[in-house]
């Protein structure tokens, strides 16, 4: 039976009580849990760190605009099979001619056509009650993608190309399926009907000094202060992006090997921004405050 103890996080992750819940509901009804929210807010990492908690197995599907079925599920391998039926072809002519040496075919029988199945990560997770499968950035698919997987959400099985095999788990052993969607497309109504939902907010300053002390422990409070202060200011500025979770935890990291006092002055005049800015508007306006002097030293209080 899948693995449906309430889990409220670990020593690396910082679990939100209501993610905790919405994550628990759908490993206990067998459902899918669709965390949307925007980008580096931390939805990939919610299974990641499960996984690596519990000793559990991930699969893991990066989706992107080619997307489709045949890859998440299963193939067939048509090269191969017509490769090693001709390699039968050709051993039959040899033993006819008194020949013993055979060709081979790596054990592979075209009379079975199970053989020449390759499965992708959602056959093998079906085939592991208690795994973990992550569909990572759902929304970058062409919109038939999340369309076409609603008879697997629905029924908990997928029918392996060529061969037939049904691969079906029940509702209990359904394993652990977490869907991230940074919100670049609306999904189907129907495939958000087959899922728990949940939405990550931004975390306050407060959550975020938590999840900073889980990734690097022992970091200068005054460093990890003046850092937030002016992470949440360039937040407020409007940016075309804001700098995100991820880009806080790299900067705090590059600060990490850093004297505090000396750490703390490299933050307030903003030496390796480029780690918390991605766009060249926002690095101009970011330089330019810079070039004016400003530390931002005046919006820190």
């Amino acid at each position: 039976m899948a693995e449906t103890k309430h889990w409220t996080g670990s020593d690396k992750y910082l679990c939100d009580p209501d993610l905790a819940q919405a994550f628990h509901m759908a490993r206990t009804l067998g459902m899918p849990l669709l965390i949307e929210g925007e980008p580096g807010t931390g939805k990939t990492e919610l299974p990641i760190h499960y996984a690596k908690d519990r000793g559990l197995d991930l699969e893991v599907y990066p989706v992107g605009s080619k997307s489709n079925v045949e890859q998440f599920v299963a193939r067939f391998d048509h090269v191969k099979y017509l490769r090693d039926s001709q390699i039968e072809i050709l051993n039959a002519q040899r033993e006819e001619k008194g020949l013993e040496s055979r060709l081979s075919t790596g054990n592979r029988n075209p009379e079975s056509l199970a053989d020449y199945v390759v499965k992708g990560p959602a056959a093998i997770a079906y085939s592991k009650p208690n795994s973990v499968l992550l569909i990572d950035e759902i929304d970058k698919a062409p919109r038939e993608f999340p369309n076409d997987l609603l008879y697997a959400l629905s029924h908990r099985k997928f029918i392996m190309p060529e061969s037939g095999e049904i691969i079906e788990v029940s509702e209990e052993d359904m394993p652990a399926i977490v869907i991230t969607s940074n919100r670049e497309q609306e999904l189907p109504t129907a495939f958000k009907g087959r899922c728990i939902y949940h939405y990550i907010h931004f975390p306050e300053k407060d959550v975020m000094s938590q999840i900073v002390e889980k990734h690097h422990p022992g970091l200068d409070e005054k460093v990890v202060k003046v850092a937030l202060d002016v992470f949440y200011h360039l937040r407020r500025l409007g940016l075309e992006r804001s700098p995100t979770t991820r880009e806080i935890l790299n900067w705090l990291k590059y600060m990490s090997d850093i004297a505090p006092k000396e750490a703390t002055e490299k933050i307030q005049g903003l030496e390796g921004v480029g780690a918390l800015i991605k766009t060249q508007a926002d690095m101009e306006r970011v330089n330019r405050m810079i070039g004016a002097g400003d530390n931002l030293g005046t919006y820190l209080n």
